[in-house]
C-alpha cells in the first residue's frame, strides 16, 4: 500500500518498486515511515540526535540510543538492547524526525526507558535471526496443541522470537482471566527458551496479522492507523446505516475504524435537521417520518392511516410544516407540498433492455469477399495479351495446312446446311386437295 504513494526516487529506481530497501521509505513493510526530513541539513552548531527507531515482526517498533554514534542509516540490520540477551531489527527512521515521534509517544530525548544499539548485525547475527524466524510457525503450531490440551480459554495469534534464539513472546487474546502458570513451564520445557505470554485487544490482533478489508484493500490498523479510538454505534445511525452486525464489523469482531472517518460531516450537516421523532399535523392526518438524505436535504413522510404511499418534502418545507404546528395550525396536506417539487432529470443512459432480439447473435455472418487488389492490373494485362496474339495472327499468312482445313470446314458446313433442308422437306405435311373438304 505504501508503494502505491511512494514518491521517493533513488539511484534512478523508479517510484513504488517493490525492492524492499531502495526507496526513501527503507522497507515495503507495515506501517511504514517517509522520511520528509532525510534531505535538509541541520544547522550549524546543532548535533544529530542520536536516537534510531527499529522496527521488528509485524510493525513492532521501539526507539534505541546510538551510544557509540555509529553510522547508520534507514534499512540497516542492527543488534540491540534485548531482555535478556540482544534482539534483531531493521532501522526504519532516524534524524530529526524522531523528536516528533518521541513527542506524540510521550517520551523524551533524554529518558533512561530507551535501550541501547549494540552494534551493526554481523552475518552470524543474521543467520540465527533467521533460523529464529523459521521456527515460528512450528512453535505456534505446537503450542495450540499443549492449550488444547490444558482446556485454557484463550487464543495464540502470533509467537516472535527474539533475534538471538534464547527468547519467544507468546501473543493471545483471552475473554476472561486465565491463569497460564502451567502453560509456561510447558511451552519452556517443550522449546528450551525463555518464555513471555502477552495479551493484546481484538483490534491488536488485527493489526498485527494484518488482511483484507471489505473496502479491496489493506486493513487501515496494519498500513497506517495508529490511534485505535472507541467506535460506538451512534456513528452508523448518524450516517443512516442499517443495523447490520455483519456488514458493520470488521475482522477483528468490533465496528469497523472507517465509520468514524466522516462522521464529523454528517454531524455538521445533522445540525440544521429536525428530528426524527417530530410528527407533522395535517388536514388529512398525522404523518410520521421514514427515512431522509442528508446531503440532498430530503425527507420521506407518511401517513399513519395509509403507509403504502411516501410523500418527499424538501427540508425547507418540513420545517415549515412543523413552524406552522407550533402556531397552532394545520396544513391542508402533505400532497400540496409534494407538486411543488419540480424533479429535473438527467438521462445519462438509455436502458435498452428488451428492445434488441435475443437471437440477433445467431444470425450466421457473410464472409466479405476480400478485395484483390491486383485483379484489375491482371485484367488489363490479360487484355493486352489478347489484343497482341490477334495482332500477330493477322499480320500472319495461312499456311497450306490452314488453308486445307479451311476450306474442309467450309465444305462440311456447306454439306451440313443441304441434310438439314433436305430433312426439313421430308419432314413437311402433304398439302391437302380442295376436293377432299
Amino acid at each position: 500500500m505504501s508503494c502505491n504513494s511512494c514518491s521517493s526516487d533513488i539511484n534512478t529506481v523508479p517510484k513504488g518498486c517493490k525492492s524492499n530497501g531502495n526507496c526513501a521509505t527503507g522497507d515495503c513493510e507495515k506501517l511504514t515511515v517517509f522520511d520528509w526530513l532525510g534531505n535538509m541539513s541541520l544547522p550549524a552548531g546543532q548535533k544529530p540526535v542520536n536516537i534510531v527507531e527499529v522496527r521488528f515482526k509485524n510493525g513492532r517498533k521501539h526507539f534505541y540510543r546510538n551510544v557509540d554514534n555509529l553510522k547508520i542509516s534507514i534499512g540497516d540490520i542492527i543488534a540491540v538492547e534485548g531482555n535478556p540477551g540482544h534482539d534483531i531489527g531493521t532501522v526504519s527512521l532516524s534524524g530529526e524526525l524522531i523528536k516528533i515521534q518521541l513527542k506524540r509517544k510521550g517520551l523524551n530525548v533524554d529518558s533512561e526507558e530507551i535501550k541501547k544499539v549494540y552494534r551493526k548485525a554481523t552475518q552470524k547475527d543474521i543467520d540465527i535471526w533467521k533460523l529464529a524466524r523459521g521456527k515460528e510457525y512450528d512453535t505456534q503450531y505446537r503450542g495450540r496443541e499443549i492449550l488444547g490440551r490444558l482446556g485454557l480459554k484463550m487464543k495464540l495469534s502470533d509467537v516472535e522470537y527474539q533475534g538471538d534464539g534464547n527468547k519467544a513472546t507468546f501473543y493471545y487474546t483471552a475473554d476472561e482471566r486465565v491463569d497460564f502458570r502451567q502453560l509456561i513451564r510447558d511451552l519452556a520445557s517443550a522449546f528450551s527458551i525463555r518464555v513471555e505470554m502477552k495479551q493484546v485487544g481484538l483490534r491488536q490482533e488485527a493489526a498485527r496479522l494484518g488482511g483484507i478489508g471489505s473496502c479491496g484493500r489493506e486493513l487501515c490498523c496494519s498500513t497506517w492507523l495508529i490511534d485505535l479510538r472507541n467506535v460506538s454505534t451512534s456513528a452508523a445511525r448518524y450516517q443512516q446505516l442499517s443495523l447490520n452486525p455483519q456488514k458493520l464489523a470488521g475482522q477483528c469482531g468490533k465496528l469497523k475504524c472507517c465509520l468514524n472517518y466522516e462522521l464529523d460531516t454528517y454531524l455538521d450537516a445533522l445540525t440544521d435537521f429536525p428530528k426524527s421523532d417530530v410528527v407533522l399535523k395535517t388536514e388529512k392526518g398525522e404523518a410520521t417520518f421514514i427515512k431522509m438524505d442528508i446531503f440532498k436535504r430530503v425527507f420521506w413522510y407518511t401517513y399513519k392511516e395509509n403507509r403504502s404511499k411516501w410523500y418527499k418534502l424538501t427540508l425547507e418545507q418540513v420545517n415549515e410544516i412543523i413552524e406552522a404546528n407550533k402556531n397552532n395550525e394545520t396544513v391542508h396536506s402533505l400532497e400540496e407540498y409534494e407538486l411543488d417539487l419540480i424533479e429535473e432529470t438527467i438521462d445519462k443512459f438509455e436502458n435498452v433492455v428488451g428492445q434488441d432480439s435475443l437471437t440477433r447473435f445467431d444470425i450466421p455472418k457473410r464472409k466479405k469477399k476480400r478485395k484483390n487488389k491486383n485483379r484489375n492490373k491482371n485484367s488489363q494485362n490479360k487484355q493486352k495479351n489478347v489484343a497482341q496474339v490477334k495482332q500477330r495472327n493477322q499480320t500472319r499468312k495461312p499456311t497450306h495446312n490452314q488453308q486445307k482445313s479451311t476450306a474442309n470446314n467450309q465444305s462440311k458446313n456447306s454439306n451440313s446446311t443441304e441434310n438439314r433442308t433436305r430433312k426439313n422437306k421430308k419432314r413437311r405435311p402433304p398439302k391437302r386437295s380442295e376436293n377432299s373438304n
